[in-house]
């Protein structure tokens, strides 16, 4: 055979479909491309059916190759691995669009593989993923009901048709769609707040934009398609179902009126086991399937022609809503969502951005934190099962949570934490994802995380008859999802829809049905955030105290290396001492999580030691680390010593410095000046000096190196000239009031141009009146610390600033 192509544009990208090239042992293989995107999808489909087969095995396997962008993987065995979420959730996403179009009874087992050869990290792979897998069915012998296409469908000022990446991140929708050319199959989306009819209309527009694809797999199959195998048809016992229908009529309604589902299961096994002991001539398994055929049937007429349902309700009141947040006393935040028999215990956990998942994607790693994890244990519907890893349903039923949540959380500059939520479903009658939505809301809001708004979700069905009658059911439980042609789950705010999935099992749905269904939601919604308000309206002021301890703070951009230290040694000495993480951004902003308040505060501590500039004026509990003849070096911040002079410990005449000081004695010591070669003068006998100072500095203005609280004063400029008044004078130089309670420090290298200054005491006299420049503000810890000169203010500022 030789490769048959067919090429169509869609939206801005071409796509063609190729068979007949590669993997032509296959039932059929579809080589799709769109744009520079290239998806192989195979299909194998088993010739007979296995005996006694069940249930229809259907299988879909997309898989991500890292060379197809050229990537070597990042595992330790530098191979591709086990799926990733992305995968596992575009498989589903396959699977989902293509079930419902294989016929009924039809029982071989079904295969489909798509592999991503090439990415050209601007088209996501999904779309020709999907077209690539309906061709390759048409093009089997398998007998697949198609038409069936996808598209992608964002918005900004208008809908756009498959959109690429970068258009998706200014898109308030991304939304994916199955369907053919009258009706729609499949829908999963993620939106931002966007209204019911927004929403609708971009389902109704990639409908409308499917028919170059569905013309262009028309041909193709004219061309190349082989002829369909035949199956056999499903044929239901009609006398035997006549039979039980009219024998046992009243049972079958009352199982079918039964409220709760645990009876309700067991009315039905009571009338499975009559039926077993009163007709021995069929077969347990073939009065098993017709009972379930006259339930169901009987249930669906009891909705459509009495508007009853299983457990009592009309077809649009919402279970009654029972909510406990919090709920347990050592998470960050939790709480319990039970919707009649649909229960999610969920809790929020925050930690620091260093938590984030390394995400490994063909299109790139990124960070991702906001994470979503939900889990389904057998014992929520009262059965035993294996306890493993999370399966395809779970994780697609996290996803969606997540997508509906996404949206709402706040900025990692807002809120710099990593989030991680998890639903433990405890009970389940259906719905389980809506109700995680709902529960995610409440332990976020509850661990203090700011989000936007509350998020609620509710999951509609329906039921739809071959004559055109159909009703939408708000708040499905799981018969009526079972047994009902209909999924569709919406989430949102009071503002608009965050994410809507919608699976269907029968051919289609009609614009009429879908528009019935939204609305019935958004009422639902309304009521089910009524009932969230009542609890919790919104986030809580102050995140939960087991949460980590948190605050930014900013180092010169010069200080990074030498926070890290050499090999890191540095930052993870802080981090063992004191059991707080830290991350260090570029621009020098340290972002610090302890577990503890205390924690968190001595790791500021021990950065600021580093990072921090000795301050003249400034006071510093140092240690010393020499003693000679002239003097002592002091350190007062790790890796930071100054001179202590011999005439600076006591002021008196001292013939022996070991008389005084000792090598890892512990002092006071006050800055007296930082020269330009970065050498500290240090003194002790000012210490009190100093101190005195800080104490008489009016309250909430002045700190003890001049500086003063922003909120208090008007804080000058640099450049600004005043004539101050000298409140008081030490060696190093003098504090200079220029406005009412706010003073400056004149340095005494800042006092005069013309000589050397060796005190500032010889120059300077308290009351006496200066002229003064500011040369410099800085702004720290909340107080703002003010440097004065007088000799510039003699100059000029701008020949000082030439010179």
């Amino acid at each position: 055979m030789k490769p048959i192509q067919r090429t169509f544009t869609y939206g801005n990208n071409e796509v063609t479909l190729e068979t007949g090239r590669v993997a032509r042992q296959a039932s059929s293989a579809v080589w799709a491309t769109m744009n520079d995107t290239t998806v192989l999808t195979s299909v194998v489909g088993a010739s007979t059916a296995k005996p006694a087969q069940s249930f229809f095995p259907l299988t879909v396997n997309y898989q991500e190759k890292a060379y197809a962008a050229g990537k070597i993987p990042g595992s330790f065995f530098r191979r591709e691995g086990r799926p990733s979420e992305q995968e596992i959730l575009t498989s589903r996403l396959i699977d989902r669009s293509i079930r419902p179009l294989f016929p009924d009874g039809f029982m071989n087992e079904v295969q489909v593989v798509c592999t991503l050869l090439s990415a050209d990290l601007e088209t996501p792979p999904d779309i020709p993923a999907l077209l690539g897998t309906v061709a390759a069915l048409a093009l089997s012998e398998l007998p697949f009901h198609w038409p069936l296409v996808a598209a992608r469908v964002g918005f900004t000022d208008d809908y756009i048709l498959n959109p690429g990446y970068s258009e998706l991140k200014e898109s308030t929708l991304d939304m994916v769609v199955s369907g053919n050319r009258d009706a729609v199959l499949m829908v999963e989306s993620e939106a931002a707040e966007l209204s019911e009819q927004r929403m609708l209309g971009g389902i109704l527009f990639a409908q409308k934009e499917m028919q170059a694809p569905i013309d262009a797999i028309e041909d193709l199959v004219k061309e190349a398609g082989k002829p369909k195998q035949k199956h056999e048809q499903l044929h239901e016992n009609q006398e035997l179902l006549a039979e039980i229908e009219k024998t046992y009529a009243a049972q079958i309604e009352e199982c079918v009126q039964t409220h709760d589902k645990g009876q309700r299961g067991k009315c039905l096994a009571s009338l499975k086991s009559k039926l077993i002991e009163a007709m021995p001539q069929h077969k347990p398994e073939a009065l098993s399937a017709v009972l379930n055929s006259a339930y169901k049937k009987q249930m669906r007429n009891s909705i459509l022609d009495k508007q009853i349902r299983p457990d009592g309700r009309n077809t649009t009141t919402v279970r009654p809503i029972t909510i406990e947040a919090p709920v347990l006393a050592k998470t960050h935040g939790s709480s319990l969502f039970t919707r009649g028999e649909t229960q999610a215990l969920v809790t929020a956990t925050l930690g620091s951005l260093k938590d984030a998942a390394l995400i490994d994607a063909v299109t790139g790693n990124y960070y991702e934190r906001f994470l979503l994890h939900y889990n389904f244990p057998p014992y929520s519907v009262g059965e035993t099962g294996m306890m493993t890893g999370p399966k395809r349903r779970e994780i697609g039923h996290g996803n969606l949570a997540r997508r509906a949540l996404a949206r709402m959380l706040p900025t990692e500059e807002d809120f710099p934490y990593t989030v991680r939520v998890v639903s433990e479903i405890t009970e389940s009658n259906g719905s389980s994802s809506m109700a995680t939505v709902c529960g995610a809301s409440l332990s976020l809001m509850d661990a203090g995380v700011p989000i936007k708004a509350s998020v609620a979700g509710v999951a509609m069905g329906l039921i739809l008859e071959e004559d055109g009658r159909f009703s939408v059911l708000t708040d499905i439980i799981g018969d009526e999802d079972h047994l009902g042609d209909m999924d569709f789950k919406v989430a949102g705010t009071r503002k608009g829809v965050t994410a809507l999935q919608m699976d269907i099992k029968v051919t289609g749905v009609s614009g009429e049905i879908m528009e019935t269904a939204l609305k019935q939601a958004f009422d639902a919604r309304m009521h089910i955030l009524e009932a969230m308000d009542a609890v919790l309206a919104e986030p809580r002021k102050q995140v939960s105290g087991n949460a980590p301890a948190f605050e930014t703070i900013q180092i010169p951009v010069d200080k990074i290396r030498e926070l890290i230290g050499k090999r890191g040694a540095t930052i993870r000495e802080i981090t063992d001492e004191t059991g707080a993480s830290i991350d260090i951004d570029k621009d020098g902003s340290v972002k610090i999580y302890a577990s503890a308040r205390t924690s968190l505060d001595e790791a500021i501590a021990k950065i600021k030691a580093i990072t921090s500039e000795p301050e003249p004026g400034t006071v510093y509990k140092g240690t010393v680390k020499s003693v000679v003849d002239f003097g002592a070096f002091v350190e007062i911040m790790p890796g930071k010593q100054g001179l202590l002079h011999v005439s600076e410990i006591t002021g008196e005449h001292i013939e022996d410095v070991s008389d005084y000081l000792t090598e890892d004695q512990e002092v006071e010591v006050v800055v007296l000046s930082v020269d330009n070669q970065n050498r500290i003068k240090l003194s002790m006998k000012d210490v009190h000096q100093a101190e005195k100072i800080s104490a008489e500095a009016p309250a909430g203005s002045q700190n003890e190196s001049g500086g003063q609280t922003a909120e208090k004063v008007a804080i000058p400029a640099v450049g600004d000239a005043f004539e101050g008044t000298v409140k008081h004078v030490e060696h190093y130089g003098g504090f200079v009031e220029i406005t009412p309670g706010l003073r400056g420090l004149v340095h005494k290298s800042e006092i005069s141009s013309d000589e050397w200054v060796e005190s500032a005491l010889d120059y300077l006299e308290v009351g006496e009146k200066v002229d003064v420049v500011v040369v410099d503000v800085e702004e720290k810890d909340n107080k703002t610390r003010v440097s004065l000169s007088i000799k510039r203010a003699q100059e000029g500022w701008e020949d000082s600033e030439d010179d």
